[in-house]
C-alpha cells in the first residue's frame, strides 16, 4: 500500500489524519503493538544538539548614506563577521555571514551561537565596523532592526552521529567534550536524539527533500538539499529559517574545550507514504546504530545503539540545592557549557532556560546537588568488551520530545502545511 503527501494533506485537511510522534510511536512499538501504514498518517521528528554547521546571512543599516564608503570589518558583539557579499557601497548598510564557530575577541567563551539566541532574544547587540579608509564606529542593533536575517545549516540532523572515547593516554581538548577528554577511554560522550531523529524515520529519502518544510529553532523554513559530508549511510540535511521568528529556548552557545559551538533544533514531519517509511520509524533505539569513535584519531573503533545512551536514563538533571556542601570551587558552576549554574545568597541555582540537559554536573558535583543516570557506552573492540560510563550528552532529547509534540499540534491546528518536496536528495 502507498499513498501520496497530497491524499494526506486532504485528510490533514479534513480532520481525518492520524499525526503521531516518532516518541509515540516507538512506545507502541515497545509495548508490543504492530503498527502499520493504516495507524498513522504523519510522523514527527526532532533533534537538537550541538551542530558546528551553521551560519547567518544579515543585513541591515548602521549608518545614513555617504557616511562611510564600505565596511572591511565588523563584530558582533566581539563577534567577528565576514564582509559581503554585496560591498554597499556609500549605501550605509552591511551584509554580514556570521559562522556558527567564530568566537568573540572579547570574551572567550562566547561565540556565535550565544549570540544568536540573543538576537532571537531582541537584545540589543553591539556592532562595530571598522571601514575601508580605517576609520571606526560602533552602533547598536536588534533583530527587529535588520530587515533581512536568516540562519542557515551546512549540516545537521544526522540521521546517526557518534560516541566519543579518548584511547590515548594524555587529556584532549576537543568539541565533543565541555572540558578535557580524561585519557585511557575511562570517559564517554556522545550526540544524537536517536529514534526521533528526522533522518533516522526517513533514511532513504522519501519524503525529506528540497523544499520539505521544517521547523529550525522553532521558526518555519525549509530543506535545500544534503549537506556537507552527506552518505548513504549517514545522511544530513542543509537548509534554512527566519531569525526572526525562532525561539531562543530552542538554540544557543554550548562551551567546549576546544571553545564555543552552536546549538540548533530542528523538527521535521515525516508523511506515511510506504511500508519503507513504517519499517524506518518503528525502530527503537536499540536498533539505531551509534558508532563509537576515538576522539583523537577520528576513527571508528566499535559500535553500539542509541539505547545506550536514551533507553533507562534520566533526561534532565534533577536539582536538589539543600544537599550543597560549600566547595571552595564550584566545579559544577565553573564547567557548565551553558553558563546556567550561579549562586544566590549563598545556594546553588539552576537556570532551566539556559540549561542543555548534558548532564556533566552531575558527574563533577561531590555533594549529589545535581543528579541524573547518564547510562554507559558498550562496545566491542580488540581485547574484549569495554563499558565507559557516559559524562556528557551534546544532544538535549528531552527538548527535542518537547518539539516534536509542538509541531504535532501546530499540523492539527492548521498552522504547520506539510509541503511536497520540488526534487529528490540523493547523497
Amino acid at each position: 500500500m502507498e499513498r501520496s503527501v497530497k491524499d494526506i494533506r486532504r485528510k490533514i485537511d479534513n480532520n481525518e489524519a492520524v499525526v503521531m510522534t516518532s516518541q509515540e510511536i516507538c512506545e507502541l512499538v515497545q509495548s508490543g503493538e504492530d503498527i502499520t501504514i493504516r495507524d498513522v498518517d504523519v510522523v514527527t521528528t526532532a533533534t537538537r544538539a550541538v551542530m558546528s554547521g551553521t551560519y547567518a546571512v544579515l543585513s541591515f543599516p548602521v549608518e545614513t548614506t555617504f557616511r562611510f564608503k564600505r565596511a572591511s570589518k565588523v563584530f558582533l558583539n566581539g563577534v567577528p563577521a565576514h564582509v559581503g557579499p554585496c560591498p554597499n557601497e556609500s549605501l550605509g548598510m552591511l551584509d554580514l555571514i556570521v559562522f556558527g564557530t567564530a568566537h568573540s575577541h572579547l570574551h572567550p567563551g562566547y561565540g556565535a551561537g550565544h549570540l544568536f539566541r540573543e538576537m532571537a532574544e531582541k537584545k540589543a547587540i553591539d556592532v562595530s565596523v571598522i571601514t575601508d579608509e580605517n576609520d571606526a564606529f560602533q552602533t547598536e542593533v536588534t533583530l527587529d532592526g535588520m530587515p533581512h536575517a536568516k540562519l542557515f545549516a551546512t549540516r545537521h540532523t544526522f540521521k546517526n552521529y557518534a560516541a566519543f572515547v579518548n584511547c590515548s593516554g594524555k587529556p584532549v581538548s576537543t568539541i565533543f567534550h565541555a572540558t578535557e577528554f580524561e585519557p585511557d577511554m575511562r570517559t564517554a560522550t556522545f550526540s544524537g536524539c536517536g529514534q526521533i531523529n528526522p533522518l533516522k524515520n526517513d533514511p532513504h529519502l522519501e519524503t525529506i527533500g528540497v523544499g520539505t518544510r521544517m521547523l529550525m529553532n522553532g521558526a518555519q523554513g525549509f530543506v535545500i538539499g544534503e549537506g556537507t559530508r552527506s552518505s548513504q549511510a549517514r545522511p544530513n540535511l542543509t537548509g534554512f529559517a527566519d531569525m526572526h521568528d525562532m525561539d531562543p529556548a530552542h538554540m544557543g552557545g554550548f562551551s567546549t574545550s576546544a571553545g564555543p559551538e552552536c546549538i540548533v533544533s530542528w523538527a521535521i514531519p515525516i508523511p506515511v507514504v510506504s511500508q519503507s517509511v513504517i519499517d524506518a520509524v518503528t525502530l527503537t533505539d536499540e536498533k539505531v546504530p551509534m558508532p563509537v569513535m576515538d576522539v583523537g584519531r577520528r576513527v571508528t573503533i566499535g559500535g553500539t545503539t542509541y539505547a545506550d545512551g536514551w533507553k533507562n536514563v534520566d533526561m534532565s538533571v534533577e536539582f536538589k540545592p539543600s544537599s550543597c556542601i560549600r566547595c571552595e570551587k564550584c566545579m559544577a558552576a565553573e564547567c557548565c557549557p551553558m553558563d546556567a549554574i550561579h549562586y544566590r545568597d549563598d545556594r546553588p541555582f539552576i537556570n532551566r532556560h539556559l540549561c542543555f540537559n548534558c548532564g556533566l554536573c552531575t558527574t563533577l558535583c561531590p555533594g549529589n546537588v545535581f543528579t541524573a543516570d547518564l547510562g554507559s557506552i558498550r562496545f566491542e573492540m580488540e581485547g574484549g568488551m569495554h563499558e565507559v560510563p557516559i559524562v556528557l550528552r551534546q544532544s538535549d532529547r528531552k527538548r527535542a520530545l518537547e518539539l516534536e509534540e509542538k509541531l504535532k499540534r501546530m499540523i492539527l491546528d492548521g498552522s504547520f502545511k506539510l509541503s511536497e518536496m520540488v526534487e529528490t536528495i540523493r547523497p
